[in-house]
């Protein structure tokens, strides 16, 4: 699979398509004698999360939600 492709407003879009089947039809079906099970949605949650803030910022990275404070004096 190649990944080279997913942006983080695409993934954005998969992500919040698998919430909402999950929503709508639930966490687990079956089809015949299988069971299926789909993503965790408190992980699709912290997903979502991640790629609103990358998308917000506009430059997807791994510490976009970080701050720095600077004390100048005492």
């Amino acid at each position: 699979m190649d990944n080279t492709n997913y942006t983080p407003d695409t993934l954005l879009s998969d992500v919040n398509t698998a919430i909402s089947k999950i929503l709508i039809s639930g966490q687990s079906y079956q089809i015949g004698s299988r069971k299926l099970t789909r993503a965790d949605l408190k992980e699709l949650y912290a997903i979502r999360n991640d790629l609103q803030a990358q998308v917000a910022s506009g430059t997807p990275g791994l510490l976009d939600d970080c701050y720095v404070a600077v004390f100048d004096s005492r």
